[in-house]
């Protein structure tokens, strides 16, 4: 017996996902570098059903029909082309090897150059969903070598989670490290929706003083409309789930969040291509902050916490507070899409944006009900820059912006952090603004450093230099963008 696909790496997600394609008809040669997870496995979930052990890579390759294809889910980094090397010692020029993990996608784009110009195959897939999404359905972004789709579609569609109108989300993303940047902008807008519902549930503890039942029952109304999606039922369930004493288990977690790196590569990318993913990068700086708990404990000794008045009647105040949530929640996947855009026009991906946004309405953290409005919103207008311009977000945002204003107006006067909704909110009115102070800033970096500047009564593309001091040169600094 030959098997299907072979797997390396049986750790939570390797694990969970080796079992969703033995249910689905398919033949698995598994391999882990520790042979007792291996053996712990094939006694244990794995035990009676249609798993090929092996022990070694050279096995591993045996056991496979051939073209052989094979999929790697093991720590982002030297460790995969370590073992890309190792593996290559027994496949075949057309074999496709397939990384799964959350490797970097410049990491993604040299690992598929490379190993077509050898005769090779190389798919970069984004996987999301975590532990469950794994089991039962995962959202799949693949990219790299295009030939190779067809050899791993079958098995990639079914495996992957189905949007409520049964189409699978997995679709073929695009050339090189595409796939993989998508996944590294997923897991971005990932970190601005957990910061901001996180925000949002501190105004409501501490500002408002609602109990964890009152808060679970707002987050749970909530996720039967316009915020229904994955995060916001989670943190209803996080809210009402009580420890072994009896008290709400998250007053017992300490408040130190942590992050693997993709938040960061985001921001990374986003300062790449001038792209303002405000509320995104600030999300990312808030674990780093948070992650400061002995610096912050210290701070709090030295300075206290700011005086609160709780406002009278807070609960007539949930509507704003689903008002303003539900606006940043727009925001931050409005600035992660216009990422994808500016870099698939960077790097000539041709990527289809209403496409994307259907690959993420089921299986993934970010799933949300208004993917398929940004699906269409691609789908009406495919050169869109902004989702915010399109006519339904457009609207929903100048309904939301009055409680979303006020929500952020009371947070900041009652000391409350919100780093994430201030963002967003600081973005879109600069985002709408017809002017801004930057004539100042051209006019400061003109002034010490003969920068030059455009002037509002001239077309665009022409520039003009000051001898401010009248003992200045004629020479100016040659104009670039960074």
């Amino acid at each position: 017996m030959h098997a299907d696909i072979g797997f390396i790496g049986l750790a939570v997600m390797g694990e969970n996902l080796v079992l969703n394609m033995e249910r689905n008809g398919f033949t698995v040669a598994v391999y882990n570098r520790s042979t007792e997870v291996l053996d712990t496995f094939l006694s244990g979930r794995g035990k009676g059903k249609r798993f090929i052990r092996a022990e070694n890579l050279a096995q591993l390759a045996a056991a496979l029909k051939p073209p052989r294809t094979v999929m790697m889910m093991i720590k982002a980094g030297p460790a995969v082309d370590s073992v890309i090397e190792q593996l290559l010692e027994h496949l075949d020029a057309g074999d496709t090897i397939i990384d799964g993990g959350n490797s970097n996608f410049r990491d993604t784009a040299r690992r598929t150059a490379e190993l077509e110009e050898r005769g090779y195959r190389f798919i970069g897939s984004g996987i999301s969903g975590g532990e469950e999404g794994a089991l039962n359905g995962p959202s799949l972004m693949p990219g790299g070598s295009r030939a190779a789709w067809p050899a791993v579609e079958h098995i990639f569609q079914k495996i992957a989670a189905q949007a409520k109108d049964g189409e699978p989300c997995c679709s073929w993303v695009g050339p090189g490290g595409a796939g993989h940047f998508v996944k590294m902008v997923h897991n971005g807008i990932e970190y601005g929706d957990m910061q901001i519902v996180s925000e949002i549930y501190w105004i409501m503890k501490e500002l408002f003083g609602f109990d964890h039942e009152t808060m679970a029952d707002t987050f749970s109304q909530w996720n039967r409309g316009k915020l229904d999606s994955y995060l916001i039922d989670i943190t209803a369930h996080i809210l009402s789930h009580k420890d072994s004493d009896g008290n709400p288990l998250i007053e017992k977690i300490l408040d130190a969040a942590g992050q693997k790196g993709t938040g960061k590569w985001t921001g990374i990318s986003a300062l790449e291509e001038g792209a303002p993913l405000t509320l995104i990068v600030e999300s990312v700086f808030a674990r780093c902050l948070s992650s400061q708990k002995e610096n912050r404990l210290a701070a709090n000794r030295l300075f206290g916490t700011a005086k609160r008045t709780q406002p009278d009647n807070p609960e007539t105040l949930i509507p704003r507070l689903h008002d303003a949530l539900y606006a940043a929640k727009i925001v931050s996947y409005a600035q992660g899409f216009e990422l994808i855009r500016m870099a698939s026009e960077t790097e000539k991906w041709e990527l289809d944006f209403a496409a994307i946004a259907r690959l993420w309405r089921g299986g993934c953290i970010i799933r949300s009900a208004f993917l398929d409005k940004i699906s269409h919103a691609f789908e009406a207008d495919k050169w869109l820059p902004n989702l915010v311009l399109s006519p339904y977000f457009s609207e929903e945002l100048k309904h939301a912006e009055a409680g979303w204003r006020d929500i952020v107006a009371l947070a900041i006067q009652n000391g409350i952090p919100c780093p994430a909704l201030t963002s967003a909110l600081a973005w879109f009115d600069g985002y709408r603004s017809a002017s801004l102070p930057a004539n100042m800033i051209q006019a400061q970096r003109d002034y010490f450093g003969a920068h030059t500047y455009e002037r509002t009564d001239s077309p665009r593309g022409e520039y003009f230099h000051t001898d401010w001091t009248g003992h200045g040169g004629a020479v100016t600094s040659r104009t670039y963008t960074v």
